[in-house]
C-alpha cells in the first residue's frame, strides 16, 4: 500500500486586506511583482530586472490569468512602468482604459499598429544596446 504525503494547499484568493500582504507589497523594490504567497506565507515573487524580464501567465478560460495579469500590472503602474494592453475580448480588462500610463487597444487594427510599434521600439533599443548601423 502506497503512503502519501498530505499536500499543502495555498489559499485560493489573496486580498489586499489579508494580514500582512499590503507591508509586503510595500516592501518589495520596484523591480520586484508579488505572485502570492507560499504555503509557509512567504511572498513567492519575481524580479524582473535580477531574474528574467519575462513572466507567463497561461491557462484555460476562467483560470484567472485575467486577474493575475492585473494585479502584475497594477504593481509595476505603481513604480512608473508604462502597460500595453491588447483586449482582443474587449471585456478581460477594462481596468486599463483611461489610465494614463496604459495603452489600451482591443480593436484589431488599434492591436496591429501597437504591435507594430511596439516591434520598432524593441529594435531602436536593441541597436542602442548591440549599435547596429545602417539597419
Amino acid at each position: 500500500m502506497w503512503k502519501t504525503a498530505k499536500k499543502n494547499t495555498l489559499p485560493e484568493l489573496l486580498r489586499l486586506t489579508d494580514p500582512g500582504v499590503r507591508e509586503q507589497l510595500e516592501a518589495l523594490p520596484g523591480s520586484k511583482v508579488l505572485i502570492g504567497l507560499g504555503t509557509d506565507g512567504q511572498p513567492v515573487c519575481v524580479d524582473l530586472d535580477a531574474e528574467s524580464p519575462h513572466v507567463l501567465v497561461c491557462s484555460a478560460s476562467g483560470g484567472g490569468t485575467s486577474t493575475t495579469l492585473r494585479t502584475l500590472a497594477a504593481q509595476l503602474l505603481h513604480h512608473g512602468a508604462h502597460a500595453l494592453v491588447l483586449d482582443l475580448k474587449r471585456v478581460s480588462q477594462q481596468w486599463a482604459r483611461g489610465l494614463p500610463t496604459v495603452t489600451y487597444c482591443r480593436d484589431i487594427a488599434d492591436i496591429h499598429d501597437a504591435l507594430v510599434g511596439l516591434r520598432a521600439e524593441l529594435k531602436r533599443r536593441r541597436c542602442h544596446v548591440v549599435g547596429c548601423v545602417g539597419v
